[in-house]
């Protein structure tokens, strides 16, 4: 018998014991190969129950409006309720710091406007980070904004407007749904660029600002086309111009701020929908896909065009560098405009 040298078996032994471990590793990768590439068991449940949409706005607003479309949408395809939770006050702060201080699973969501990159600017006590604090998931839509009068108001133009308020010092004011949103620093740019005297007069949300324009308590006020169309339309309020850079298809007799005399005049206010911090990036993502697919379905995206609305329906990558490119330019606009707390 032939007896193989210890030297040689050992090496024999060590060659076998690294094709094993080999075998292991490759097998190991494959395996997380196929365990990162499914969706995670958070993403595959997801809804799998009611999830709250919390609107820093009173009912019946702008923000409140597209919240409700998208989430009814939502309900019917996704099978869960969606349910959608005014909290108005300070500004819109309240619900929105209700939403960066909820547990970040992606059954709490926010849906808010344009103000919410603009706290910083507007407030001195913010008491959240508007962009660190979120976990940002679609750019729903943008809504260029319509420069309303009373229509007891004798004024047909902007031009018109401004001869009045410099005649009249004192006694012109225009309602906003807040401070430091979208529609007061409309105005108060107006005021800058054109030595407009207006007051303003703040309201706790869209819908009790459009009511007073419609009452006269205050003359006039910066809204979307998605809350006043109707009233243009029935006579109740008269529109001056539209702030976009093109008129709207569904208001196109009414010039731009621009083509009405105001130059450079362009401001255009958003909706999107954030999630808490720390809510997982496939969550988010999926989220954002089933927004797209209602918020971009004919019916809905019809329904949101003839209000005035443009559908965005971005992914969580895209809002996010959006919203950190509107809070630059909106604190220039703040500045320019000298727009201060009341």
């Amino acid at each position: 018998m032939r007896i193989q040298p210890v030297s040689g078996a050992l090496a024999k032994l060590h060659s076998q014991h690294a094709v094993r471990c080999m075998r292991a590793f490759l097998g190991l990768l494959a395996t997380a190969a196929l365990v990162f590439s499914l969706p995670s068991a958070a993403e595959e449940t997801w809804p799998g129950g009611p999830v709250k949409v919390i609107v820093p706005h009173p009912a019946g607003g702008p923000a409140d409006q597209i919240a409700r479309v998208t989430a009814n949408e939502l309900s019917k395809m996704l099978g869960q309720p969606f349910v959608v939770d005014n909290r108005a006050g300070g500004g819109s702060l309240v619900g929105a710091r209700a939403v960066a201080e909820a547990k970040p699973d992606g059954y709490t969501l926010l849906v808010n406007a344009s103000v919410h990159v603009i706290y910083p600017a507007i407030f001195k006590e913010v008491g959240f980070d508007v962009i660190n604090d979120f976990t940002p998931v679609s750019l729903l839509t943008r809504v260029p904004m319509v420069l309303l009068i009373n229509p007891e108001l004798p004024v047909h133009s902007v031009k018109e407007l401004v001869a009045y308020a410099k005649a009249h010092p004192g006694k012109l004011s225009f309602s906003s749904s807040g401070n430091g949103g979208a529609a007061h620093l409309a105005g108060e740019l107006l005021k800058q660029v054109t030595g407009a005297d207006l007051m303003h007069v703040p309201y706790r949300g869209g819908a009790p600002a459009l009511n007073a324009v419609l009452a006269g308590q205050v003359q006039m006020m910066f809204d979307s086309a998605t809350s006043s169309l109707p009233y243009v339309r029935a006579g109740k309020l008269r529109a001056l111009a539209v702030t976009s850079e093109q008129r709207l298809a569904v208001m196109p007799d009414l010039p731009t701020m621009e083509q009405a005399g105001v130059p450079g005049y362009v401001l255009t206010n958003w909706y999107g929908l954030w999630a808490p911090k720390g809510t997982p990036a496939s969550i988010a993502s999926k989220i954002a896909a089933d927004v797209a697919r209602v918020l971009k379905a004919p019916t809905v995206a019809g329904q949101l065009t003839n209000t005035g609305a443009q559908v965005v329906a971005s992914t969580p990558e895209e809002f996010a560098r959006f919203t950190v490119s509107e809070k630059a330019k909106w604190a220039q606009i703040v500045e320019r405009s000298g727009a201060k707390l009341d």
